[in-house]
């Protein structure tokens, strides 16, 4: 479980919401990149602070063995190149403290989490 955070250049909350439209029309190309990062869930959020400053929030629910983004596609290539253009570089991770979640549902996070054939639907 992660979530993490960087400030978003100044000026660049237009190219924010380019990137984010980007990702929700090649939505099911987003999904094709699940498992192989073995990745379960995927949020992004955004969040202007007090001080006026753009921040983005992701937050991630991934198997251990995660490999994270694999840039080798025009996805994810799209994907770095809108990083590096719309915030600072790297991030900022928040720790994790605490995670609830019934059974059933952490059971199927886990499951998605887990490598190729060994992710079984367990509805």
């Amino acid at each position: 479980m992660e979530l993490s955070r960087a400030r978003l250049l100044d000026g660049a909350e237009s190219s924010f919401d380019d990137w984010m439209e980007m990702l929700h029309k090649r939505y099911d190309e987003c999904l094709a990149t699940l498992e192989r990062e073995l990745m379960a869930v995927e949020a992004t959020f955004l969040n202007q602070e007090a001080d006026g400053s753009w921040w983005m929030y992701h937050f991630q629910l991934r198997g251990q063995d995660s490999p994270g983004l694999i840039p080798d596609n025009s996805l994810d290539q799209a994907h770095l190149a809108y990083g590096m253009k719309t915030k600072h570089p790297g991030w900022e991770e928040l720790e994790p403290r605490f995670f609830l979640a019934p059974p059933h549902v952490r059971a199927v996070v886990e499951s998605a989490g887990r490598a190729g054939t060994e992710a079984r639907d367990v509805s």
